[in-house]
């Protein structure tokens, strides 16, 4: 079931306040941040229901899911070369399954530290789908 007022079920506005869809599975929704600090950051966020926690997820949705998130990982590590991925998967004021794919570079932005979650400043839309071309081509 979906969730009135979640950006992830309802797409919308408030979705874009914060990121761009790039393209769907039929698991996961694949959304490229637009705070670009960590060049090709992206969500991967659970689409058939509103589930909060992952261990709400069958063993099978689970397994989707968690494929979803390897394949983005392994585009976003071919399209940028990062020295690491970091993944956060937060949900304190947004209770939709989703987790963070954040590509880190030595001596880059916040390298050795945890990342902040959004410093609201954004790339150009023409940037957005740069990196939504590089992610896609690659996954």
């Amino acid at each position: 079931m979906k969730k009135d007022g979640c950006p992830y079920c309802q797409q919308g506005e408030f979705l874009a306040k914060f990121g761009k869809l790039a393209f769907e599975t039929e698991t996961s929704e694949i959304i490229v941040f637009k705070d670009q600090h960590h060049k090709g950051r992206a969500i991967v966020a659970y689409k058939k229901d509103h589930v909060a926690e992952i261990q709400d997820l069958s063993d099978e949705e689970l397994r989707l899911y968690m494929a979803d998130v390897k394949r983005t990982a392994k585009a976003i590590q071919k399209a940028y070369n990062p020295d690491r991925i970091n993944y956060g998967a937060y949900g304190d004021t947004l209770g939709h399954l989703h987790i963070h794919l954040v590509p880190k570079y030595k001596d880059g932005f916040e390298w050795g530290g945890t990342f902040v979650m959004n410093t609201n400043e954004y790339v150009s839309d023409s940037e957005i789908d740069e990196v939504i071309k590089e992610i896609k081509k690659n996954f």
